[in-house]
């Protein structure tokens, strides 16, 4: 009886002694991806049985002899580099991106303080007239400071420095905005119902605290809604604190807009949603977050 064994290097016919008998090499990784064609000459050829897995070890030990290991390392090394290549998918775009914001809304956030400290002393009023930082690190690049203001009258170099840190936090609001398109791009093909549902950014953050977007869509919907709480939830679990309501979902719209004793109502029907959206991107379902959009709407108004 003859057996037929297929490993990196070719297809191999053996015989009751396990002796190769016959061959077809591999040239190339491809032709071993495409091994049912040699496979199928061979077995036709010589009759060729599959090889019993209790002969299997029997026959690597063939393979340890020294000629073979330089095609086998070449090989192996051919097939890591294509894996490695084709790991990268929408998902690691993803959490790199909002990875990235994440880091952009820190550093423009301590910057910002800094920037409405050391205006501060050159006009102090701004700062409490406008509280977002955005807006305020506009305004110190693009309006004048009133006459009757109780700051410093400062010279012209010192008020331009100001303004130069000015100028680099608005650059990274626009880099945020930039993040925020491309995740735009990449999600509305990969999730439209989480996207359409969460928005780019809490989307991609399900996205980045589910690892994935299947295993997002393969958790429950009470873990969903809790992404993002995690340090409330141990600390809950721990000391017997307040049991956190919701994660990174709070930011969302419906929730924001909700009165204050539903708040907790609104995260569990969204996070219900969200789940939903998150199977049905993963298992290429139908586009129904425009529905689930208004279902809630409908029942949180």
């Amino acid at each position: 009886m003859n057996y037929i064994f297929t490993n990196l290097l070719g297809t191999f016919i053996l015989d009751e002694k396990l002796t190769v008998i016959d061959s077809l090499p591999f040239k190339s990784v491809e032709e071993y991806k495409n091994k049912k064609k040699s496979e199928e000459k061979l077995q036709k050829k010589h009759d060729a049985k599959p090889l019993p897995k209790e002969r299997l070890l029997q026959v690597l030990l063939l393979f340890k002899d020294a000629k073979y290991y330089q095609d086998f390392y070449q090989r192996n090394l051919e097939l890591t580099k294509e894996g490695l290549k084709n790991a990268v998918n929408e998902d690691n775009l993803i959490m790199q991106a909002i990875a990235n914001i994440n880091e952009l809304d820190k550093i423009s956030n301590t910057m910002s303080k800094r920037l409405r400290e050391w205006y501060s002393l050159y006009y102090p009023e701004l700062s409490e007239e406008i509280e977002d930082h955005e807006k305020y690190v506009e305004s110190v690049l693009e309006q004048e400071r009133g006459a009757a203001t109780f700051g410093a009258d400062l010279g012209a170099i010192d008020v331009e420095e100001m303004k130069l840190l000015a100028g680099r936090i608005i650059s990274l609001y626009a880099l945020r905005k930039q993040h925020e398109l491309y995740l735009q791009k990449i999600m509305e093909k990969y999730c439209p119902n989480l996207l359409e549902l969460a928005g780019a950014t809490i989307a991609a953050r399900l996205i980045e605290l589910g690892k994935g977007l299947k295993h997002l869509a393969l958790l429950p919907a009470s873990t969903v809604q809790l992404l993002g709480a995690e340090k409330a939830l141990f600390r809950h679990l721990k000391t017997g604190s307040r049991s956190p309501k919701y994660g990174v979902i709070i930011n969302h719209p419906l929730i924001q807009n909700a009165q204050r004793d539903k708040k907790g109502k609104a995260a569990r029907m969204l996070a219900d949603k969200l789940s939903l959206c998150a199977r049905l991107d993963f298992f290429k379902g139908e586009f129904k977050a425009p529905d689930y959009r208004k279902d809630l709407e409908g029942k949180l108004a």
